[in-house]
């Protein structure tokens, strides 16, 4: 068997190779006799099976495999030859080729591996990070917020109209052509102004009014709205204010903070002052990583290295970037496409540059994580999985479930390492 390789860089490489007929034929013998000694064949003991016999019984099953394990043996010999680590690989190899002629099989196969990356002083890259500064009156502003959230409504006693923010104690029935329509109805509701809990144009109507005063409401149901018989229907309510209502007022004091800090039992205002401080300078702090430090920083790490590049994964992320493509089309553009595939290949194009830049970014983080010493191991990924899909009302192990037949956990790994990965050089820069 003659083998070609060529290590066309640090991430990609080829093999190519003459399997010779007598290599075949070789192989075959090789692995008869091994049937022989263990294949169980009617009329036959044991250990005592012929190799006709058994050539009879697999025939072109030993072919296959004599093929199959002459692919392995030039595929170890190419690594060899080259120097690539068996572990180093990425995926399985491609057989690009595998042609048989009268004198044995010409075979290509295209090797990715895991590319060098000298990441050198990568630290040297982070910006230093100032932490969001949080004044005294935002402070104030989310305590009123949270103690109000919690604060009783009480009765307004002054003559006043209703405001945004205040809660409305109403009756009101709705008519769609003149006519009351199911679920258009309710005595004593209680409906906050701005919330946008009804239709638009309603609440906005009901700030102005009066204790005790009534009024008819015009407004029109969204076209999208969910009952299909009221959909983009004008329709007509009408409304009677039986009282307003506004939070109690707060008093920020230590029995507030004794409430809002139930396990401190020296909580006082400086101490929830402070928790509160934390909390928003926390909140700044994950909007500004989030929105701004994490992609820049990322970006950084992409535009400073050079790295070879597995060229079948960026085709795979091409393939994956088109296919999404095509399910936002239409069926028209879909069609057109079809006949087209000079057209289909242009598109694909397109999606090189950003292929090349998710697979570049992908490998950087790696290979930071293995200098920062940054794993998530398959519990962590599952107990996020878990906690997300909690958080959304759904099954988690149904979640789980479906990304890991749609083989979405690998991704759904890599992008926490790298939230770890930049956080954690982030936070080193932290004055």
């Amino acid at each position: 068997m003659k083998i070609t390789t060529n290590k066309i860089d640090s991430a990609n490489a080829k093999i190519n190779a003459a399997i010779t007929r007598g290599t075949i034929d070789a192989n075959v013998e090789k692995i008869a006799n091994q049937l022989s000694k263990e294949a169980k064949i009617a009329g036959f003991r044991k250990g005592k099976v012929p190799l006709s016999a058994v050539k009879k019984q697999y025939g072109e099953r030993l072919v296959q495999d004599a093929e199959a394990q002459a692919l392995r043996d030039l595929l170890s010999a190419g690594l060899q030859e080259m120097a690539i680590a068996a572990d180093t690989l990425i995926g399985e190899p491609q057989i690009a080729k595998f042609e048989k002629n009268d004198n044995g099989i010409d075979v290509e196969v295209i090797i990715a591996t895991r590319p060098a990356i000298e990441l050198g002083d990568y630290v040297a890259m982070v910006p230093d990070v100032v932490k969001p500064a949080i004044d005294d009156a935002a402070v104030t502003a989310r305590i009123e917020e949270l103690a109000s959230a919690q604060a009783p409504l009480v009765n307004v006693e002054e003559n006043r109209a209703l405001v945004s923010g205040d809660s409305a104690l109403l009756d009101f029935e709705g008519f769609v052509d003149g006519e009351p329509f199911e679920g258009g109805k309710a005595e004593g509701f209680s409906l906050r102004l701005g919330s946008g809990q009804f239709i638009p144009g309603f609440e906005d109507q009901v700030i102005g009014m009066k204790k005790g005063e009534e009024k008819t409401i015009a407004v029109t149901f969204p076209e999208n709205y969910g009952g299909a018989k009221l959909a983009g229907k004008p329709a007509e309510f009408k409304v009677k204010i039986h009282a307003i209502q506004a939070k109690e007022a707060v008093t920020i004091d230590d029995e507030l903070a004794k409430k809002m800090l139930p396990g401190y039992e020296d909580a006082s205002v400086e101490m929830l002052k402070e928790k509160v401080k934390e909390q928003l300078e926390s909140e700044a702090m994950s909007v500004v990583y989030n929105d701004e430090l994490k992609p820049n920083l990322m970006e950084t790490f992409v535009s400073a290295f050079t790295i070879d590049l597995p060229e079948f994964i960026v085709e795979q992320e091409m393939d994956m970037a088109l296919n999404k493509k095509a399910r936002d089309l239409s069926e028209a553009e879909l069609e057109e496409l079809r006949g087209d595939a000079e057209k289909v290949k242009a598109m694909r194009e397109t999606f090189r540059e950003d292929a090349c830049r998710a697979v570049k970014a992908t490998f950087i983080v790696d290979a930071l994580a293995k200098a920062e010493n940054i794993i998530v191991n398959e519990q962590e990924l599952m107990q996020t999985i878990y906690y997300e899909a909690m958080q959304m009302g759904q099954d988690p192990a149904a979640v789980y479930k479906h990304y890991q037949e749609s083989g979405y956990l690998p991704a759904i790994q890599m992008a926490m390492i790298e939230d770890r990965v930049l956080s954690k050089l982030l936070n080193d820069k932290i004055k």
